[in-house]
């Protein structure tokens, strides 16, 4: 029969062990997130002509254009370049994120049957 407040088995050692570790997984995210956000991702795009640069925060920091790209005549195309430089950009920054994120959780992922 359990003992009052407590469960057979040891229960209670097992879940301070537990909380425990969550809250060592939890400081290791925070800290791993401070970190992604002070990194750069870049990406270049029309052969080089276009720069994008991102934050970890997923914020554009800088776009830089060379002279030849800049067509008053053909601004879509300008356009286009900076679009594809910029998604570049971004899917590195959350290429890096889901790393960071699948080595904290140890690769378990997000399919909790629950």
């Amino acid at each position: 029969m359990a003992k009052r407040g407590g469960f057979p088995g040891g229960m209670p050692g097992n879940m301070n062990n537990l909380m425990k570790q969550a809250q060592r997984m939890q400081r290791q995210m925070e800290e791993g997130q401070k970190e992604l956000e002070t990194k750069e991702f870049s990406a270049k795009a029309g052969g080089g002509a276009v720069e994008v640069v991102v934050s970890g925060k997923k914020e554009v920091l800088r776009i830089t254009l060379s002279e030849e790209v800049v067509d008053p005549e053909d601004i879509e195309t300008l356009q286009d370049i900076i679009v594809a430089a910029a998604n570049e950009a971004l899917r590195q920054a959350d290429e890096a994120s889901n790393e960071l994120m699948g080595k904290m959780t140890g690769g378990l992922g997000g399919g909790f049957p629950f």
